[in-house]
């Protein structure tokens, strides 16, 4: 029987391992790690075999396929290699890098299963490798002929290591030469793998002949384009190096001309309307494109700068809807309350129809400024929806590169025009609803700043040729409705601030959360929850419930979330059938508390009995309108120092002094001798200490706590107050009326002192907030303090005096 051996096998794809040379290849598979390291452990020795390739687009080589065997569900080749494992390291994803040394070519006789059908080994025989065929006088012959071509081919590519043609130059064995000449060739692995599996040795060295020639055919083409080129080139067209090599290889490959993409740009162009100028912007790019190669860096750059220009819709506008009955009903369907607001939109809107009318159209640029959740973005879409416009949102929160807006120039690679053009293209024309959301969190650095960039675009006088460093031709946006929203006006930069009309929108009262809730967000949560048709309903109490118990805030984004939480709970106890038998499931209260826990939130009270030295303020907030009570002690035995706690801002802190300085000295009307301050310390004390507080209109109430103080007389009952005040005694207007004065009344406050400058903001009140309060409007700190202490008597309720 013939002499065969055996080892651990594993089959290659896209590596070969010839003899004498080294290959890395990497290990995956379960059963070649098992089989690497079964080898490592005994004589690190390895039967490599290969996968037969796909032979699509190298149908040429078909007659060279010989049958292969089943191995781990492919077809490999018979023969294959003997090689010793020299190196292996271990990968962090537990796979393999091992490398190779070929011994000698190998044919399979069978394959099997090691005892535990860990791996598999394989049965092999060896290949004399040609070793009967190296002293023919043919073999010979052909070795010289291989030799030379290497050499040849070495010529024309001084990349060839030299280590690898010395290697070549000294071998003297045919078969190692073979071998040596196809592992340091760049082959395909289709050419690789017949040089690895023919038998033969003759029938290797005509297979490598034949590439051979063909190898160094390309490179002789290739130094033949070069010399054509080099010999083209005058010093003034040094510069064009590049793409003149590039024609030349187009020219002998019979690829010249890009013509379809350009035929394509110019019938665009014939069917697009774009300006004059820009029209001759794109003939201009378009005569440069047919001379510039497909394949140049320059090409793609031009072919993308025009294919924008074309995008663009300069002349493309929707027709508006300006009829103001249809937009008040749209945006009164979509939004409750925020009254103010929709009349001034649609203040707007009128002037615009008016306008339409001498074809002057020009948008106005807006600012909607509010807390978080009271429908800036949304009201921007009502409008949007309301004039037929398209609507496109770009966010601008922590944006701090200036070419965001501006674009990049050309000669960067991948550059791209500014979101403003992009969205322009997306929105299809050239009069969308713009909105730019969180315009007050802009930031900048090294990159520039996306503000100033910004001001092109808001100001009315410039923005009708507006520059974008991509498209370098002049953008009108005059006929753009730019919206912009923030939270917080001051951290506008001045300069943007200037160039919009500021519409303010404040938090809504509980009342209309109330009906936002029962008329919007119950429907749309039961909808997206799977109860619609389930016969559930939200009683008002329950709703009332969840926005005074479970949510802080002045819009309705909170309030939303916790209806979705409490109607998934619901769906939940359904599908236990806590419900079954009922035909209808009405939300109360109790089931309310049941679902959603304990309240969140204690409702904050005014004492019916208020103590000397306490006064109740209050002060608008982000969450909406709170009462801020102020406390004041006396300290016994002290020099006569204002000790101040409560997380207090400068400003408070300066409410407080002045206060101070009002009470001493009036303080012998109210019979209060010198010796109480300079033997008492005052310590004035604004609780929830945590929560950090400032603003200008805490005076009157220091002022009043004070006061209540030294005289040891508490205020009348139920009594809040707002204002600041002067050393000279007058009350000074303060903002946010309307917040503070729905807080007070959320917090049973019946009677209310308010800055007579103030009074004009009462229009603003809602009347049912009006109603159930008795304010009166104070301009000295003298009146406050008759009020304050019941000489003088408040109005009835649902009166101002």
């Amino acid at each position: 029987m013939e002499n065969t051996a055996s080892a651990p096998v594993i089959g290659l794809w896209d590596t070969v391992v010839f003899p004498y040379s080294l290959a890395s290849v990497q290990l995956s598979e379960a059963k070649y790690i098992a089989a690497l390291r079964h080898a490592v452990s005994s004589d690190r020795l390895l039967a490599v075999f290969y996968k037969i390739p796909d032979l699509r687009g190298n149908e040429e080589y078909s007659n060279f396929l010989q049958p292969g065997f089943e191995l781990r569900g492919g077809q490999y080749s018979v023969i294959g290699t003997l090689a010793r494992v020299v190196k292996e390291i271990r990968l962090p994803d537990d796979s393999r890098q091992i490398v190779l040394r070929g011994l000698k070519r190998i044919e399979i006789v069978s394959t099997f299963e090691n005892s535990n059908a860990a791996f598999d080994f394989a049965r092999f025989r060896d290949l004399d490798n040609g070793a009967g065929e190296d002293k023919h006088p043919v073999i010979l012959a052909r070795q010289d002929a291989l030799r030379t071509m290497f050499l040849e081919f070495a010529s024309l590519h001084p990349a060839i290591p030299e280590e690898l043609r010395n290697t070549i130059i000294n071998s003297r064995v045919p078969s190692r030469t073979a071998d040596f000449i196809a592992d340091g060739m760049g082959f395909s692995d289709v050419e690789k793998f017949f040089l690895i599996t023919m038998p033969q040795l003759s029938d290797r060295m005509d297979f490598l002949t034949v590439i051979m020639n063909r190898e160094i055919e390309v490179a002789k083409l290739g130094m033949k384009i070069h010399s054509e080129v080099q010999e083209a080139m005058s010093d003034s067209q040094r510069e064009f190096y590049l793409r003149e090599q590039l024609r030349t290889i187009k020219h002998e490959l019979g690829e010249m001309g890009s013509g379809n993409d350009i035929a394509a740009l110019n019938e665009r162009l014939e069917n697009s309307d774009v300006p004059d100028y820009v029209a001759e912007t794109v003939e201009k790019e378009l005569s440069r494109l047919e001379v510039i190669p497909q394949n140049a860096p320059e090409y793609h750059i031009s072919y993308n700068y025009i294919s924008w220009l074309l995008d663009i819709p300069w002349h493309v506008e929707t027709e508006d809807n300006l009829d103001i009955d249809r937009a008040e009903s749209i945006l009164e369907a979509d939004h409750f309350g925020l009254e103010d607001v929709k009349k001034r939109i649609l203040e707007f809107l009128a002037v615009m129809n008016l306008n339409s009318e001498n074809g002057e159209v020009r948008a106005p640029i807006l600012c909607l400024v509010g807390p978080p959740g009271v429908g800036k973005t949304s009201l921007g879409r009502s409008i949007a929806d309301a004039m037929g416009r398209q609507f496109i949102r770009m966010s601008l929160g922590g944006m701090r590169d200036e070419a965001e807006i501006r674009g990049h120039r050309r000669t960067y690679v991948g550059a791209m025009p500014g979101r403003i053009v992009q969205n322009l293209k997306r929105a299809g024309s050239i009069n969308p609803l713009f909105m730019l959301d969180e315009i007050d969190k802009l930031a900048h650095d090294f990159r520039g700043d996306p503000a100033s960039a910004l001001l092109e675009v808001l100001d009315p006088e410039q923005n009708n040729t507006f520059n974008d460093n991509f498209v370098e031709l002049a953008l009108d946006l005059s006929k753009v409705f730019f919206i912009a929203t923030a939270n917080v006006l001051e951290d506008i930069p001045s300069a943007l601030r200037d160039r919009m009309e500021v519409i303010q929108l404040s938090g809504y009262t509980a009342r209309e959360k109330r009906e936002i809730a029962r008329r919007y967000l119950v429907k749309r949560q039961l909808e997206a929850n799977g109860l619609t048709g389930k016969g559930v309903s939200f009683n008002v109490a329950a709703i009332d419930e969840i926005i005074d118990g479970y949510t802080r805030e002045a819009g309705v984004r909170e309030l939303d979330r916790v209806i979705a939480r409490l109607c998934r709970r619901l769906a939940g106890k359904y599908l236990k059938g806590a419900f079954d038998g009922k035909k209808s499931i009405s939300v109360t209260v109790k089931m309310v508390k049941e679902l959603l826990g304990a309240r969140r939130f204690v409702r904050d009270t005014v004492a019916d009995a208020p103590l000397p030295g306490c006064a109740v303020g209050m002060a608008w907030t982000g969450v909406g309108g709170v009462v801020l009570p102020v406390e004041a002690v006396a300290l016994p035995g002290g020099k006569g120092e204002i000790k101040l706690t409560g997380s207090l801002g400068k400003v408070m802190q300066e409410s407080a002094s002045a206060a101070m300085t009002i009470v001493r000295a009036n303080a012998g009307k109210y019979g209060v001798k010198p010796e109480f301050f300079t033997g008492n310390d005052i310590h004035i004390h604004v609780p929830d200490g945590a929560t950090p507080k400032d603003g200008p209109s805490a005076g009157i109430t220091m002022t009043l706590a004070l006061t209540s103080l030294i005289t040891s007389q508490p205020l009348i009952k139920k009594l809040a107050m707002t204002g600041e005040v002067t050393l000279s005694g007058r009350v000074t207007a303060i903002g946010g009326l309307r917040e503070k004065l729905t807080g007070a009344l959320a917090v049973g406050v019946e009677n209310i002192l308010i800055p007579e400058e103030n009074r004009k903001d009462l229009e603003d009140i809602p009347d049912y907030v009006k109603s159930e309060l008795a304010i009166k409007c104070v301009s000295t700190v003298a009146e406050a303090l008759d009020y304050g202490f019941g000489k003088r008597k408040f109005p009835e309720k649902g009166v101002t005096a």
